[in-house]
């Protein structure tokens, strides 16, 4: 294989596609070379929508509405300022989400563009009320793309203790029953969701050898995990409650947890996170993960087996571990195994023919595909192999989408699939464009080939 046919399978498998800038700089060096000096911190723009923005216009959102309630008669400019305050809170997160996804149309970080969205998904929040709507995007810039280049126990730690996932699993609701306030609260308890959705999807995964009294000590350890209530004069952020803490000891995976003072509560549940994120399991399954998503639906055992090696090894660095996949021969395959999802799909689209500003915006065009921004609608987030994208009627919305997409497209064909797909462009492809009736139809055709929906 020759170094340009390499060049743009990195630019395809691992990013979003080649792009005139991409191509300049990875002549400079070499594919792998390339790939690697992308795993560095992820240079997003600063965004003014945070998560305690969000939670502080949900909450003051929120006390409006209680008063209209209970008010004896509300006039319809209050009740109208009331939709609109709703409607602003959302348009701000949709902003947000569609923000991060046209930083992926032009940035030089291509490969951690895909381990964002990567990891977002394996993190997955669905939006299932105002508050979580808020939310979701934040936990990916403040969580997920701030750890990129550092460890996964980093990732872990603060994705868990981030204000989203706490109050999309409901571990604000999660009261110890002998906490002061679960003696004083009767009928106020433990609540599992949190636990069993670490264990089960974000660490170990399933089938790893831990039984149901481990998902109820793991609750009882991050009792107390909660959120600040700006209502009442609190920082809105992660809030430890000591007071809705479960005290005792916790026995996970057969090892002891002390909890000597009442602090040791908050750290009792960061030990936990410590040691599940280094347990062999958790490498395993998120080697296997990472492997999947950029591979091949099957990867082998010898690419997930070095990546494990290299996990444990490295105390679970994730460029380190990227960098195991990326130099495996399996990453060079010329089979293009993976099908694209509709966001890959539709991110790759708009960077081959350099338009940024699609009609319909990203966010309708996901929702109508079925990947709507954080909206999996479970824990488990997005399937992530072919079978759950190439149904006759994914594959409809996928034509219809194309065909509308390339009435937009200014550049010539011929200069999209060269600067695009170069070497892997096939035959039959260049044929088919060159035989189109239209620039449109050349267009769509170049977007459906196989050589496009393929990485």
């Amino acid at each position: 294989m020759n170094k340009e046919t390499e060049a743009y399978i990195a630019m395809n498998r691992f990013g979003y596609g080649a792009t005139e800038t991409d191509v300049r700089a990875i002549s400079k060096t070499n594919p792998t070379s390339w790939l690697k000096a992308q795993l560095v911190p992820y240079k997003m723009p600063e965004s003014k929508f945070t998560s305690e923005v969000a939670i502080t216009e949900v909450m003051a959102y929120n006390q409006i509405r209680n008063q209209l309630k209970n008010a004896s008669e509300a006039s319809q400019d209050m009740q109208a300022s009331l939709t609109q305050k709703r409607k602003e809170i959302v348009s701000h997160a949709r902003d947000l989400a569609i923000e991060s996804t046209k930083f992926s149309f032009k940035t030089s970080q291509v490969l951690q563009a895909r381990l964002l969205d990567f990891f977002s998904n394996h993190f997955s929040i669905s939006r299932n009320n105002l508050l979580i709507t808020a939310l979701a995007p934040t936990i990916e810039r403040e969580a997920i793309a701030a750890n990129l280049s550092l460890s996964f126990e980093d990732m872990l730690q603060a994705v868990i203790a981030h204000p989203a996932m706490l109050l999309y699993l409901n571990n604000e609701q999660s009261i110890g029953p002998n906490s002061r306030i679960g003696r004083r609260r009767k009928g106020k308890g433990l609540n599992e969701n949190l636990a069993r959705e670490i264990l089960e999807l974000h660490t170990l995964g399933v089938k790893a050898g831990y039984t149901q009294e481990d998902v109820v000590e793991f609750a009882k350890a991050i009792t107390g995990w909660s959120v600040g209530r700006p209502h009442k004069n609190e920082p809105a952020g992660f809030k430890y409650r000591v007071s809705a803490h479960e005290p005792g000891n916790r026995v996970v995976l057969g090892k002891v947890y002390e909890q000597r003072t009442k602090q040791d509560g908050l750290r009792q549940g960061q030990n936990i996170l410590t040691d599940l994120a280094m347990h062999p399991s958790t490498a395993q399954h998120l080697s296997y993960k990472l492997a999947r998503h950029f591979i091949a639906d099957q990867p082998s055992p010898k690419l997930v087996g070095e990546m494990k090696r290299v996990y444990l090894a490295s105390q679970g660095s994730i460029p380190q571990v990227v960098s195991a996949m990326i130099t495996h021969p399996d990453a060079w395959s010329l089979q293009n195994q993976k099908f694209k999802t509709p966001r890959e799909f539709i991110i790759s689209s708009c960077r081959a023919c350099q338009l940024y500003r699609p009609k319909p915006n990203v966010f309708q065009v996901l929702e109508l595909m079925g990947q709507g921004f954080f909206n999996a609608g479970s824990p488990a987030g997005y399937a992530d192999t072919s079978d759950a994208w190439s149904s006759a009627q994914a594959l409809r919305d996928r034509i219809e989408w194309a065909g509308h997409f390339a009435e937009q497209v200014k550049l010539p064909v011929s200069e999209i699939a060269k600067q695009a797909l170069g070497p892997l462009l096939s035959a039959k492809t260049a044929e088919t464009i060159a035989r189109a009736e239209s620039q449109t139809q050349a267009i769509t055709l170049l977007l459906l080939s196989p050589e496009f929906q393929r990485r």
